[in-house]
């Protein structure tokens, strides 16, 4: 027998005989003949990835006397779908025109008509914890996201690590043969981990995205993004005005399932599909505001816009008939009738940008999906759009603002300083959001925002699903809870893929979440749900949804007031509110005082699972946390040394000034001719600080959000040779340590700029107020050139390279240490409070 007739018989032999492998191939589902080039075999899933097979055919000593065989690809179940997993970002119940908004979403329309419409979709009130809940199939706390990561703090709930025993639904598809990608916004990496120091295990692609093309915080400049293709920064819009991440990601997307589809048209694809819309800033394009514009849909204010959504949502029955409308929170939001003309103006500015990113993102959506279309793979591809990763944002303020870093260092906008930004409202000058009058009523029927978890206009969302091959109930609405966390488990179970069991030799945390799949048919339209129970818990204020019921706390806080004492003790200082939800479909009938007992054995349950899934120790602090020491790479070092230009390290990895003393010098060599050029920056446009030649001249900025800047500067050009040019900066306050003690009088505080240069004092100018909280977040750091947008436009564009020689970039921050009297003064009043 030859060589050939040899490994021929052999692979029919093990065909015939089901000869096992270690993925066990007779209990799972092959194709082509074990051992040759083209088999495939589906996995078990007890062990990711999945343990290599044992070499199954024939080694002798020599080649032509041995049989070849080679391990079969992995493959998932036959049918498995493709599956496009959409999220917005901060959009409530009230935005799409799918349920009821006046916002036109298309899109949203077609595939609800050929899908299903979820009306009882359910967030975890804010950006980051929703998403880890989504891609893990565990509660937020559980993954490590009780708040976003840069408010992570040192407990298991806390820290903005998903743990290695909670494999994403990336990781687990990809084990199984998917190709798998992430577009968009991420938000999942910690902020201290997201320097190109790395680790980067917990960056998408080594969370089993095999492919990322986004951002890597909370939100980002739609015009120049901090962008990222896997983990190298990129700048597709250098050279091309107009350019906008929203079309620039769904290009991307559009030109990666092309390119799989080409290459292996047999591989199912997984596309997590997450734009910044609406997340301020609101940034659209021209042409879609100008479309919004020309529709006059808010003229009438917010509260008619209300009553508008609530009559669509009613007349397209996304909502029972008795549904009731809360009251206008008049004390709060001023009504329409009393604003200024000025504040209408503006206000109707604002929300007609917001409405044209909207309509803008479900287009560029819209394109996506079309090109599943074009290749033939829209019937077996399952989609899920899910509006909002929790209700509308209110962090604009009841005026909005034309900067949002400017909210998140406490500093409300006038409304006559927002009107000179009016012309250029959701343009690359501003980092805009809207009064938060739109935001509550595009929350229509529920009440309050985005951060409120124990309200349902904080996670009340909605969702379509569409998948051709398999639902058949088209245009039907499903009222089943269903909770972010339930979305792993349905595309599990769609993919005929079990969760697994060990993930690199890890042992696999269960998942939490239950498969909504079962409504896929129409059979179970108004079958029981199965997802009975589910705690709500964010920065304090929580609930708990118990098969209809809901114990809430009554809302404490605005989400603009970030900056006052926080609750000591939110188990239990708190009022506490009881709704039956199968009645009160928008959550507006208390019946605490009618079922006490009821409020009681909800609060003993939700206490449970508190302690279940890691929700303890329970912290209702919200911007102090901002400030909240982390292990990134500058802890516990006082000084820090740069002798060659570097750009893009992200502030959760850079040094922080911020509340503290400190001291930048520079030793550099100005060639003949003069120099100019940054040496050191770090923010940008909305805020931060720059250390730069001007004209020959050092001059040290503040931006201070964008709106005022505070200059130093020399009087002389730097004459060509070495010099040493100094800022030192003292601090007067207690800094950020007055933040244990529930306390923000340390930061913030006024100080002393000095610039020096060769030793020698060219500038003095007092800070009457400093920047408490953060800089311009989606900025970088950078020695020797400015990336993205510089601090002060009048100065210079960048790159701006520095000209001269750096020889030694050296920063030493002295932070305040409290003393033992004011300890005991800040402990003592802390206590008084309590």
């Amino acid at each position: 027998m030859n060589h050939r007739i040899r490994t021929l018989a052999f692979w029919l032999v093990t065909a015939a005989t089901g000869l096992a492998s270690g993925l066990a191939l007779a209990q799972q589902q092959t194709t082509g003949v074990p051992g040759s080039p083209s088999a495939t075999a589906t996995v078990s899933n007890k062990q990711l990835p999945a343990p290599d097979p044992k070499f199954g055919g024939v080694i002798k000593e020599g080649a032509l006397q041995s049989t070849p065989w080679w391990a079969p690809r992995v493959v998932p179940p036959k049918d498995a779908p493709n599956v496009l997993l959409i999220i917005t970002d901060d959009a409530g119940f009230g935005v799409p025109s799918t349920f009821g908004g006046v916002i036109p979403t298309p899109t949203m329309d077609r595939l609800a008509s050929e899908g299903l419409r979820y009306n009882r979709m359910f967030s975890t009130a804010l950006c980051s914890p929703t998403r880890a809940a989504l891609i893990t199939g565990r509660n937020h706390h559980s993954a490590g996201f009780g708040v976003i990561s840069e408010q992570s703090t040192g407990y298991p709930g806390y820290n903005s690590i998903i743990g290695k025993d909670k494999a994403t639904i990336g990781r687990m598809l990809l084990d199984n043969g998917y190709a798998t990608s992430w577009f968009g916004k991420n938000h999942n990496t910690p902020a201290f981990a997201a320097s190109q120091v790395g680790p980067f295990d917990q960056w998408p692609t080594g969370m089993g995205f095999e492919y990322f093309y986004g951002f890597v915080g909370g939100d980002a400049n739609q015009w120049q993004p901090n962008l990222f293709r896997n983990t190298t920064q990129i700048f597709p819009f250098q050279g091309k005005p107009g350019w906008n991440m929203i079309t620039g990601m769904a290009d991307d997307a559009i030109d990666y399932m092309t390119r799989m589809h080409q290459t292996d048209p047999s591989k199912p694809i997984f596309i997590k599909y997450a734009p910044g819309a609406t997340h301020a800033p609101h940034h659209p394009t021209k042409e879609w505001v100008d479309k919004i514009s020309a529709m006059k849909l808010f003229d009438g204010g917010y509260e008619k816009l209300r009553e508008q959504i609530f009559a669509n949502q009613k007349k397209l029955g996304v909502i029972p008939k008795d549904t009731q409308l809360g009251p206008w929170p008049s004390q709060m939001l001023k009504p329409w009738d009393q604003l200024s003309a000025d504040e209408k103006k503006l206000f109707i500015k604002q929300v007609e940008v917001f409405a044209a990113y909207a309509a803008y993102s479900d287009y560029e959506i819209g394109r996506v999906i079309q090109q599943f279309e074009k290749l033939g793979k829209l019937d077996n591809t399952l989609i899920i759009y899910i509006n909002g990763d929790n209700g509308t944002s209110a962090e604009g303020g009841p005026n909005g603002t034309p900067n949002e870093v400017a909210f998140f260092n406490g500093v409300q906008v006038p409304v006559d300083v927002q009107m000179k930004f009016y012309d250029v409202w959701g343009t690359e000058m501003t980092y805009n959001h809207m009064s938060a009058g739109w935001s509550w009523a595009f929350d229509t029927p529920f009440s309050w925002f985005k951060q409120n978890a124990s309200a349902l206009g904080g996670v009340n969302q909605n969702m379509v699903v569409s998948w051709p091959a398999r639902i058949k109930d088209k245009g039907a609405l499903r009222e089943q809870f269903v909770h972010v966390i339930d979305v792993v488990p349905t595309i599990l179970e769609a993919a005929g893929i079990k969760a697994p069991l060990a993930v690199d030799g890890i042992k696999q945390a269960p998942i939490e979440g239950t498969s909504f799949a079962y409504t896929f048919d129409a059979k179970n339209a108004k079958a029981a749900q199965r997802h009975k129970t589910q705690y709500f818990e964010m920065m304090g204020q929580w609930a708990l949804y118990d098969d209809g019921w809901f114990l809430s706390t009554k809302v404490n806080r605005a989400p603009w007031d970030a900056f006052g004492p926080a609750n000591p003790d939110p188990l239990n200082n708190q009022t506490l509110e009881l709704y039956n939800l199968n009645k009160d479909f928008s959550q507006t009938q208390d019946l605490a005082a009618k079922y006490p007992q009821k409020v009681k054995e909800m609060k003993a349950k939700f206490i449970a699972e508190a302690k279940k899934y890691q929700v303890f120790p329970m912290d209702a602090s919200v911007a102090a946390r901002i400030v909240a020491p982390r292990p990134n790479i500058t802890a516990g070092r006082t000084e820090f040394v740069y002798t060659h230009p570097m750009v893009g390290l992200p502030q959760g990895d850079s040094p922080f000034i911020l509340n503290a003393s400190y001291t930048i010098t520079a030793d550099i060599e100005v060639p003949a001719g003069g120099a100019e050029g940054m040496i050191l920056t770090s923010g940008g446009r909305f805020g931060g600080y720059g250390f730069y030649l001007l004209k020959g001249k050092p001059v040290f900025l503040w931006n201070l959000v964008d709106l005022e800047r505070l200059k130093w500067e020399g009087t002389e050009a730097l004459a060509p040779g070495r010099h040493t040019v100094e800022f030192d900066f003292k601090y007067d306050g207690m800094g950020a340590g007055t933040l244990a003690f529930n306390d923000f009088s340390g930061i913030g505080r006024p100080g002393t700029g000095t610039l020096k240069v060769d030793g020698k004092v060219v500038a003095t100018k007092q800070m009457p107020k400093t920047l408490p909280m953060i800089l311009q977040w989606d900025e970088s750091f950078d020695v020797g050139s400015d990336s993205l947008t510089g601090v002060n436009d009048a100065d210079y564009k960048p790159p701006f390279a520095l000209t001269a020689k750096l020889n030694k970039l050296t920063i030493k921050v002295d932070r305040p240490q409290l003393s033992p009297a004011e300890i005991a003064k800040l402990r003592a009043a802390m206590v008084k409070k309590d």
